[in-house]
Formats: structure tokens, C-alpha cells, sequence
């Protein structure tokens, strides 16, 4: 439904270059749940991100783009219901042309366009975490809700000679068909209603692999990438994939096309290393502030198309990755058991909070180098909203079933290191803001310019002299530095 009533007035795009773009990746419902500048009744909802207090925050941190998690019309997950716990990350969307009511004060459409206007008019774009790889109808045992009833055979993969079956590439019971011409029709009119109608900005999809699928694997030359690409709609948006899914074949980190951004995990894994202080780490690091060109340095891609994070929704926030060694998902009700077991991560001498100052020094400092080293990589940085002051999920590293305290955001427990981390960040983004050379538009390979005699970059050690090969492979505690000269 199309509210004709509402007009944007003169509201515009921010359009942000890619090479300026930061990601903020947060939640509507967390990140204003407890924020005091926020009225109660808007708490949790579409009208308690738009409030002023809360827009001014994420613009003075410098950041250009606010990432939501899902906010397609959603289903409850049962087995969850019944735990006593709800599915608080969202990824379980059944309805992709309307805006999730749970997050609405009013219930009217008009809410969620404001909420997309007063970011506009702060210069901020909204990209939309997006799920078109599954349905929240689950396998054959699950309900009946709509796609099925309507076409089951053309709407999902099923397996061949048991179609009574679904093939489960996503691991949550069933898989979008986007080869059938109505499906990928579908889900590109989606796309196109929200650029149009709700005026966003871009889209991180979920599963990305699942829409590249073909009968035969996955395609970069895939009908539903090219038909994006084509669009002259969806091609002037900013897309994102997340280019991994369950099923053979699946891990895709650089096998987008031109024109597509994609989640880089090789970074956030490297980069967590190297600072834990695992062994032989230097020659990886150097590719990955680089923009991973190892990776995604083909067919005429930018250093752009690399998204850098070390911390995102799912896995350890920043802050309980350098406090804890395990997971410690006890209230999830499984045993501990879900979540994945190798974190990359540090306590740095103690388990969980600790009041001793040295080790609680250490933490702040190895936050901080965390945290510059992904706002001064080449490529696009995303930072999950919190990190930025020390968000905890007590250890919890699957929390996407803790609609509670444990995820939200509790802004009146910002201490005085919060508030420094706070200002460190501010300052490196306006770093990254104000030199070119931090956010080049072009890879940094080490090609010599025989003209000026130099290099587009060069590696230093400590000493300030050139690195050699005893360098690469040597003790990981010899840190390089990059000098990198335009």
C-alpha cells in the first residue's frame, strides 16, 4: 500500500561517493530503546531513531551511512516462543513490501518516511539490511503463509526427485527460487519500491550467494545480479552483498561483479589476529589494508568493493572481544552450544569485567588499535553501533535471540573510557575525511612511477627502513607500518 498523502517536501538523497561512505550498522529497536533523549512511547521505533538528539549522535561521529537491520514484515520463530525468547535480530521476513509494525509508535506508513527524511536532511543515508534468500515458511513441516499456498514449486528450490522436499542452501529450511522469472519479479519490484517509494539508499543482502544461485551454482552473471546491475533504478543505489550461504560452493568473498560491495570476513579475521598476536599475520595484513586487492583487484573493481568490519551484528561486539576468551551464550537456553567457538579473541589476563587497571589499560588500547586500523584501511569500514563507546553483550556472541538488556544499547552506562573511545573515533574518521590518500580511489599495488621515483606505496619497518623478506615472515611482535605516498 502507497500512502498518497504523504510528500517529501524537499528532502534529498545525501548520495554519498563510495570512497566517503562509513557504514553504521545498528538496530531500531536497540539502539533507542533506553536512550534517555528518546519520549517512552517512541522507545524501540521507526519515530525514536528520527528524534534530533539521536540523529545529531550518529552525524558527529562522522559516520555517512546508517545500516538497519531487517525491517520487512517478519514471523516470530516458534521454537523460540516457546523458550520464552523472541527473534530479535529479524532475519524471518515473510512480508518484502511493508515496513515492520513492531517498530512503529503510530502504525502508519507515513512514520517510517519521516524517519528516512530527518536522516536525509542530516546528510545520512539508510541502506536496509535485506533477506530475499529464505521465507519465514520454513521446510515442509513449517506453515503455510503465503508463498507456498500460492505457487510452492515456482517460488522455492526444491529437490528434484523429491519435491515434496526443499533444498536448504540457506539453513533455515527452504531457499528463494530466483531462476523463476516471477520470483526474481518479485523481489526486484521489492527493490525498487523501497528506492522509490521509500526513498533508500542501498541494501546489504543477506545469503547473497542464494541470489547469484543458478540449477548449476552460483553465477556472477547470475539473472538476479544483472538484472540490479541493469536497472536503472536499483544500479544508482548502493548494493552489498554478504557473498556466503550453507550450500556447496557458497563462500563467494570476491566473486561479485563490477559494481557490487561486499562484506570482506578476511579482514575482520586478520585483523583480530594480528593484534591477539598470532604468528605470521604481517603479509595478510598488508592485503587487507590494502583494500584486499588479492581479493576484489579485478575486472576493473575499487578498493571500495571491499566492506572492512571486525565486529559486526552477529559474533562478539568490540568490546567483548577483547575481554573475553569464550562465549558465553548460557541464556540463549542451548547449552552454550550455538555461536561459533573461534572468535579470534583476547581477555587480555581476565575472564569477563575486571577492576584491575593495568589489564583494563590494555583493553582500551587494543581497542583503539582495532578501531584504527579499520577506519585507515582502504576500502569501506563499517562499525557496529556501541563499539564506538564499549557495548557488552556479557560474552555473548549469538545474541540474536535476546530481545533484552543484553543487546540493547545502554547509553546511561557510558563511563569516562566510553567517552574517550568516543571522541578517539571522531577524530579518525575526520582523519580519514580529510586525506585522499586514506581513502584512494584506485588500488595501492607498490607500482614504481619512474618519473618521481617512487612507489604508489611502501612498507617500513619500525626503523623506517624499507621491509624485507626476513621482515614478512619474521617474529609478529616486528609491527610494519605502511608509508603510503600518492
Amino acid at each position: 500500500m502507497v500512502d498518497p498523502a504523504f510528500t517529501w517536501g524537499k528532502e534529498r538523497r545525501p548520495s554519498i561517493p563510495w570512497e566517503r561512505t562509513i557504514f553504521y550498522e545498528t538496530h531500531i529497536k536497540g539502539f533507542t530503546k533506553l536512550h534517555p533523549a528518546v519520549p517512552p512511547h517512541l522507545r524501540g521505533t521507526y519515530a525514536g531513531l528520527a528524534v534530533k538528539e539521536v540523529i545529531d549522535y550518529i552525524k558527529s561521529l562522522g559516520v555517512t551511512s546508517v545500516e538497519l537491520l531487517p525491517v520487512h514484515a517478519f514471523v516470530q520463530d516458534q521454537h523460540l516462543i516457546d523458550k520464552g525468547l523472541a527473534n530479535y535480530w529479524r532475519y524471518n521476513s515473510i512480508g518484502f513490501f511493508a515496513p515492520e509494525l513492531r517498530y512503529s509508535a503510530t502504525n502508519k506508513l507515513t512514520e517510517f518516511k519521516e524517519m528516512v527524511a530527518h536522516l536525509h536532511d542530516a546528510g545520512l543515508e539508510v541502506i536496509l539490511d535485506v533477506v530475499y534468500n529464505h521465507t519465514a515458511e520454513g521446510n515442509e513441516r513449517g506453515p503455510t503463509l503465503s508463498f507456498k499456498g500460492i505457487d510452492n514449486a515456482s517460488y522455492y528450490r526444491l529437490i528434484p526427485d523429491q519435491k515434496r522436499y526443499y533444498i536448504n542452501e540457506t539453513g533455515t529450511g527452504n531457499t528463494l527460487n530466483l531462476s523463476h522469472p516471477r520470483v526474481l519479479q518479485m523481489v526486484t519490484d521489492s527493490l525498487r519500491y523501497w528506492v522509490t517509494e521509500m526513498h533508500i539508499d542501498g541494501f546489504r543482502f543477506d545469503l547473497a550467494t542464494i541470489l547469484g544461485r543458478e540449477p548449476y551454482g552460483f553465477d556472477e552473471g547470475g539473472g538476479f545480479l544483472d538484472s540490479c546491475l541493469q536497472d536503472p533504478i536499483l544500479s544508482s543505489v548502493k548494493l552489498i552483498a554478504a557473498p556466503w550461504d550453507c550450500g556447496p560452493g557458497g563462500y563467494q568473498v570476491g566473486g561479485f561483479p563490477p559494481g557490487w560491495a561486499e562484506w570482506n570476513d578476511k579482514f575482520r579475521d586478520t585483523v583480530r589476529g594480528f593484534w591477539k598476536g598470532d604468528e605470521g599475520k604481517l603479509p595478510d595484513l598488508a592485503a587487507r589494508l590494502t583494500a584486499s586487492g588479492d581479493l576484489f583487484n579485478r575486472r576493473g573493481r575499487k578498493p571500495w568493493a571491499s566492506v572492512n568490519f571486525i565486529s559486526a551484528h552477529d559474533g562478539f561486539t568490540l568490546h567483548d572481544l577483547v575481554s573475553y576468551n569464550d562465549k558465553h551464550n548460557e541464556a540463549n537456553g542451548e547449552g552454550n552450544h550455538d555461536g561459533h567457538s573461534n572468535n579470534l579473541s583476547w581477555n587480555h589476563g581476565a575472564e569477563a569485567p575486571t577492576d584491575d587497571p593495568d589489564i583494563l589499560d590494555l583493553r582500551f588500547r587494543q581497542t583503539c588499535n582495532l578501531l584504527a586500523t579499520l577506519l585507515l584501511s582502504q576500502g569501506t569500514p563499517m562499525l557496529l553501533a556501541g563499539d564506538e563507546f564499549g557495548h557488552s553483550q556479557q560474552g555473548n556472541n549469538n545474541a540474536y535471540c535476546q530481545d533484552n538488556a543484553i543487546i540493547w544499547l545502554d547509553w546511561e552506562r557510558i563511563d569516562e573510557d566510553g567517552q574517550a573511545l568516543i571522541a578517539f573515533v571522531r577524530k579518525v574518521i575526520a582523519l580519514r575525511q580529510a586525506f585522499p590518500m586514506l581513502r584512494r580511489g584506485r588500488f595501492l599495488t607498490g607500482e614504481h612511477n619512474a618519473d618521481l621515483d617512487v612507489k604508489d606505496v611502501r612498507w617500513l619497518t619500525p626503523a623506517a627502513t624499507d621491509m624485507a623478506e626476513e621482515h614478512w615472515h619474521g617474529c609478529v611482535r616486528s609491527r610494519a607500518t605502511a608509508c603510503m605516498r600518492a
